[in-house]
């Protein structure tokens, strides 16, 4: 998941039953700005348009299968107005405006970004599968490794990646992936209101424009997930845990790595309405990392926002189950246990109005972060080679529904940063490139990330890692028990797909005692620990849910 919580932790008080009265915070003043309104459900367009029209919007676009408008606005008052609309449901802001922590608190945040030192590992000679198959302890903790004697996945499987996009010319990605169907759903966005970098100059884009084609990516994160899912066994690199499927990039995520509510709901009806058959999202909607309908913290226009998030992400993800899509979400790398009442200090992640900041609250329960906790989706938590649930790995009972390797670069014997430990998986080479992971002569200069002829792979470690396999192993039982569709692809129920991957994971029970502490050594020397608790039986418990995915058993 490239949004990550670590200043997130549990809070022991419970919040008052004190009422207060929201106040709008909207400025009297403003330049245009463009927001996503969902109209009530059943509402006629026609009248919801108007509606947008007496609040001072204008509709730029629109989707009838969900029932929201893009529109932009210049009118003082507009959300207010929204909100007291009885054929609207409510309204988000669909720009990114206001700051950014800068690169270096951004590596620093993000458990994907943990890397070891020394030199890069060597792969075993002799190997049996692809030539960095020694380093893919991820595949063998799955059984992925013999179910591909039985099972690899059928090419009529669609798989849908939810992401920053997708290197459609990385030799591990290309002979599995699918343009014709593939659709970029983002712009990139140059600069915040303040003039801080988020994309970049458009100026500075291969192709001068701000709408990347959709087969490519700029971030990497889009990449390494597609990889997981089904690089193909083709003597290059790596394999995926269904290598034969076909991959469609449905792009959600901003070069910068942020994800809009816009995108992500539009690649759910794209999806629904174009019989991809599962979708991976290893993210949360930005900017709040959860959404609360009714937070006394919050402004009125804030909560108005907040309630819009979830109701139309929910909105889609039905829509794209009832259509057949199976739903697959990591769960966050904040090592916070979802089930408990939770302190927030990253959010909002960037401001929707001039002076906003990320502030501390308090997150009950009830608060809820899309799409991990949507309707219908599938939560992961990510394990360690050794099984642990990795350290920074988000839980909780009832939150989460299954357990698969993400890595784990601290699971180490002597408690110090491995590479090793991490999940190795397709890097585009313009990124290695642009953040100089590689020199003129394309050797790699940092030891997270390996060469294979000719093409390049990068170790990263999270949740966002954990979900991947979950779908790859969700394509191989469609590949294996999906019926032939009249559009002549394979189909499955979703909660068929869900229950064979309930049934066949593999219980882990939690760790004794359940108060388990990590314990890890930085380069200096420092000591640094966190306790986290594990609730629950064998068979169900907040650390691994029913079990880690097991895709020999699935595909039985």
């Amino acid at each position: 998941m490239r949004h990550v919580l670590v200043t997130t932790s549990v809070a022991a008080v419970v919040m008052g039953a004190l009422v207060t009265v929201p106040v709008w915070a909207e400025p009297q003043a403003r330049q245009e700005q463009e927001y996503v309104v969902l109209y009530e459900e059943g509402a006629a367009p026609e009248t919801a348009r108007a509606a947008v029209r007496a609040a001072g919007g204008r509709v730029v676009d629109e989707n009838t299968a969900l029932g929201f408008a893009t529109v932009r606005t210049t009118a003082a008052g507009f959300l207010r107005r929204v909100d007291a609309a009885s054929v609207l449901e409510g309204a988000t802001t669909n720009q990114v405006i206001g700051a950014l922590p800068g690169a270096a608190e951004k590596l620093a945040r993000s458990p994907e970004k943990l890397f070891g030192t020394g030199s890069a590992p060597r792969p075993k000679r002799g190997a049996k599968g692809e030539p960095l198959s020694s380093l893919q302890w991820n595949l063998r903790q799955i059984d992925a490794h013999r179910t591909h004697r039985l099972e690899r996945g059928d090419k009529r499987v669609l798989v849908g990646v939810m992401d920053t996009g997708v290197d459609g010319d990385h030799p591990d990605i290309a002979p599995n992936f699918n343009r014709k169907l593939s659709r970029n759903f983002t712009v990139d966005l140059p600069t915040d209101a303040n003039g801080a970098k988020l994309d970049g100059p458009c100026s500075e884009e291969p192709d001068k424009s701000c709408k990347d084609p959709v087969d490519v990516d700029e971030n990497e994160h889009g990449t390494h997930v597609a990889s997981i899912i089904a690089s193909p066994r083709n003597g290059t690199g790596v394999q995926g845990v269904a290598p034969n499927v076909t991959l469609v990039n449905l792009r959600t995520g901003q070069d910068s790595g942020y994800f809009l509510l816009k995108p992500t709901l539009d690649a759910l009806t794209y999806a629904a309405d174009h019989g991809i058959d599962i979708v991976n999202m290893s993210y949360y909607i930005d900017p709040w990392a959860w959404n609360c309908r009714d937070n006394p913290a919050d402004s009125a226009e804030e909560r108005l926002q907040q309630r819009t998030v979830i109701e139309a992400t929910n909105r889609a993800l039905r829509y794209a189950h009832r259509k057949g899509v199976t739903l697959i979400a990591a769960a966050g790398n904040g090592q916070a246990d979802y089930s408990k009442e939770l302190t927030d200090a990253s959010s909002p992640n960037f401001a929707v109005t001039k002076g906003q900041k990320p502030r501390s609250r308090k997150i009950p329960p009830s608060c809820v972060s899309q799409p991990p906790e949507g309707d219908h989706v599938i939560a992961v938590s990510s394990t360690g080679p050794s099984k642990r649930k990795s350290y920074f790995s988000s839980y909780g009972l009832g939150y989460i529904l299954l357990a698969a390797p993400g890595g784990d670069k601290l699971d180490t014997k002597d408690k110090k940063t491995d590479d090793k430990a991490g999940i190795w998986a397709a890097y585009p080479e313009n990124v290695a490139r642009e953040n100089n992971r590689i020199d003129a002569n394309g050797k790699p200069t940092v030891s997270y990330v390996i060469r294979q002829g000719g093409a390049y792979y990068l170790s990263l470690q999270g949740t966002s890692m954990a979900a991947p396999h979950v779908t790859g192993v969700a394509a191989l039982i469609v590949s294996r028990f999906g019926r032939r569709n009249p559009g002549g692809g394979l189909s499955m129920d979703p909660a068929k797909v869900e229950a064979r991957l309930r049934a066949s994971a593999v219980p882990h029970a939690c760790p004794v005692p359940a108060d388990y502490t990590y314990e890890w050594f930085g380069t200096s020397g420092t000591r640094g620990t966190s306790t986290q608790k594990c609730e629950g039986t064998r068979t169900r418990n907040g650390f691994y849910g029913v079990g880690i995915v097991n895709a020999a058993r699935a595909v039985r």
